[in-house]
């Protein structure tokens, strides 16, 4: 898994993990890859620096918390427009994504749970998939 940090058009900055460099081309080249903040489909990578280790003041932890709150809500709100706009499938997401790439059901917005050797055989059968920056909410307390 590779994390790569992107930009939009708009000049927004966020990140995503790739199972691959080619993996973020194919999701790109089928058009599934939007910014979180604005929607926009026209995603690049950003220019990335490695990270760096350090050691961090306890004094300078309540800031780091305190600029915490946007990717949060950005989360938060990429979370409600994946749950508004497309069908939970559960488990079976690997198969349904394979059903609707070989025309056996019809196309959909879905999302789900795959194995990372599911999401994996889905990528190399030329299956778009993207993984989301957060669980199920059945998962969660």
């Amino acid at each position: 898994m590779i994390r790569f940090d992107l930009t939009c058009s708009a000049d927004h900055r966020f990140d995503s993990w790739f199972q691959s460099g080619a993996a973020f081309d194919t999701v790109k080249a089928a058009g599934m890859l939007a910014c979180p903040t604005c929607g926009s489909s026209k995603v690049d990578k950003a220019l990335m620096a490695p990270p760096v280790s350090k050691s961090v003041a306890k004094t300078q932890i309540a800031p780091l918390q305190a600029k915490d709150a946007y990717p949060k809500t950005a989360l938060a709100k990429m979370r409600a427009e994946v749950e508004a706009n497309s069908e939970y499938v559960g488990k079976n997401f690997a198969t349904q994504a394979r059903k609707m790439h070989d025309g056996d059901t019809p196309e959909r917005a879905i999302y789900g749970e795959a194995k990372p050797e599911e999401a994996r055989k889905l990528i190399q059968d030329g299956i778009a998939v993207i993984p989301l920056p957060f669980i199920p909410k059945r998962k969660t307390n």
